[in-house]
């Protein structure tokens, strides 16, 4: 029988109190580890006991999370009173046109244009980020080709494979068209042969009948 359903409610208890409060802080602290660890969360977390005892975890330092808990715990208080959000979204919007400016003033430049102003460091600068481009799509050209070279050998192996198997097709049919045909001959052949034998067989009768006849013509002359 799997364990009933706990009330939550406080122990009187105070062993069975001091027991459970033991239990459920060292699988608290267990999950607030693995929950930092697993997924890469700065976790804080403070217990007291109902004597006063302090026990604590934190997954980089106390003070840190304290720290950025009231600073984000300030941000919001001032986010509620609206002159605080125009302030703040106006300072947001002024950070995000500074960071547009950045970046087209950096395209400019990694198209060759507006290189006046910069120093050696900063054209160096510039040119390791193009050699590194170039780099990746020379890279990536070479990656292209290579697989459709592979494809179009494929493509080769499969074409080759057919024509094979056409060229086997074609053989078969061309043998079975010469037995047809060596088939058909011999028929002729056999047709040809009964045939001059029937022509012979009747020739002989031809000759009695004749035969037959002059003798009875004659037989008539002598009577008379």
């Amino acid at each position: 029988m799997g364990r009933g359903k706990i009330v939550i409610k406080r122990i009187d208890n105070s062993t069975s109190r001091q027991v459970t409060f033991s239990k459920r802080r060292n699988g608290l602290l267990k999950k607030a580890r693995e929950l930092s660890i697993l997924c890469d969360a700065e976790v804080g977390l403070i217990v007291f006991s109902s004597t006063g005892r302090l026990y604590d975890f934190a997954s980089s330092s106390m003070k840190s999370v304290i720290e950025r808990y009231n600073n984000l715990k300030e941000e919001h208080h001032r986010l509620l009173d609206p002159a605080s959000q125009v302030k703040f979204w106006q300072r947001e919007a002024t950070s995000l046109r500074q960071q547009l400016q950045y970046v087209q003033e950096c395209n400019r430049h990694l198209m060759g244009q507006e290189l006046s102003s910069l120093s050696i460091k900063d054209l160096q600068y510039f040119e390791n980020i193009l050699e590194m481009s170039l780099k990746g799509i020379r890279m990536r050209k070479e990656q292209i080709f290579t697989e459709e070279i592979k494809e179009l050998n494929q493509k080769e192996k499969l074409t080759h494979q057919e024509n094979l198997d056409l060229h086997k097709k074609v053989n078969i049919f061309r043998k079975e068209k010469a037995e047809l045909q060596n088939k058909v001959y011999k028929e002729r052949e056999v047709n040809d042969i009964h045939a001059a034998i029937h022509l012979q067989l009747s020739q002989p009768q031809s000759q009695h009948n004749e035969a037959q006849a002059k003798g009875l013509k004659l037989g008539l002359q002598l009577q008379q």
